[in-house]
């Protein structure tokens, strides 16, 4: 078995340079280097790379066009975090007022096993999302302004102030295990099925923890893939094998589950940001084009157009 050692950052750039980067600022790339992680930023190679199997880089790669692609996938990182913050507060909004016009808004009451589905197959599952809803409530309650005022005032935490110390990861769970009356009517917002729902929380809960510890995000796939929608018809993505060749478990999937869980203004907003650092992209690389960073995360080159679907 091979083990990898330790190498210094002068080490780190002998190794770049052997495969063909070109690095005419030495002083720029240790300083990247020493900030960012040679692992990290070598993650990005692949675009660069003269085919799958070789480990050499196109002729005239340029380190800056390697730390370029690097800064892209920062930037778009960033917006699609604070998207995923939107929708995952509009979520616990829209859970906490479904479970307490139902239930009521005391811990005693919207905790009841009987709120939740019937399915004897998800009776042990149930208990165990009850009993870790009530550890968050324990371990963390005491830790926001919000849920410390009603618990000192009322001697309770409505559903409402609860969720925000839910993890997102249990607030996706609690949804599978809703009564199916209280899925669609959650759904009915959104106007996409109960399924759809339960196809992407577990997607954006993937790519929420991702973006939150920095985790390279442009070709990222899923294990779960989104149903074929209208988006992937209207704006003609190729068909394989009988399956698109992009938008079910890739990063545009995840702009596909977006739409429809945005407001059109927000997704607008989005998908302007992110052509934003897609030219600032296109004016710092030169040995490959955006066309291939799009591939890569698979945007089909007309992708601006669903903003006005």
């Amino acid at each position: 078995m091979r083990t990898k050692v330790f190498r210094t950052i002068d080490e780190q750039i002998q190794i770049m340079q052997n495969k063909g980067i070109i690095i005419d600022d030495v002083e720029f790339a240790r300083d990247i280097l020493v900030r960012e992680n040679y692992f990290f930023l070598s993650g990005y190679r692949h675009l660069f790379l003269r085919n799958a199997n070789d480990r050499l880089f196109l002729a005239g790669t340029d380190f800056r066009e390697l730390h370029a692609v690097f800064n892209f996938d920062r930037q778009v990182r960033n917006i699609i975090f604070k998207n995923l913050l939107i929708v995952e507060n509009n979520m616990k909004s829209i859970f906490s007022y479904q479970l307490s016009k139902q239930y009521g808004f005391r811990e005693n009451d919207y905790l009841k096993p009987t709120n939740f589905s019937n399915d004897t197959e998800k009776f042990r599952q149930i208990n165990d999302l009850i009993k870790k809803m009530k550890r968050q409530i324990r371990v963390n309650g005491g830790q926001h302004t919000a849920t410390s005022h009603y618990m000192s005032n009322y001697g309770y935490i409505p559903m409402w102030i609860v969720v925000k110390v839910l993890s997102f990861g249990i607030v996706s769970e609690l949804y599978t295990v809703m009564k199916r009356a209280d899925q669609e009517a959650i759904a009915e917002v959104y106007g996409v099925s109960p399924e759809a729902i339960c196809t992407y929380m577990p997607i954006l809960a993937n790519f929420r923890n991702l973006c939150a510890h920095e985790e390279i995000l442009y070709n990222h796939k899923t294990q779960r893939r989104i149903e074929d929608t209208k988006y992937h018809d209207e704006l003609n993505i190729p068909i394989v094998d009988g399956e698109y060749i992009s938008g079910k478990d890739d990063l545009f999937a995840l702009i596909i589950i977006l739409k429809h869980l945005l407001r059109d203004e927000e997704f607008r907003l989005l998908i302007s940001e992110i052509s934003y650092e897609l030219d600032i992209l296109a004016g710092k690389i030169n040995v490959i084009g955006v066309d291939k960073v799009l591939e890569a995360m698979g945007f089909p080159l007309n992708f601006k157009e669903m903003s006005n679907m």
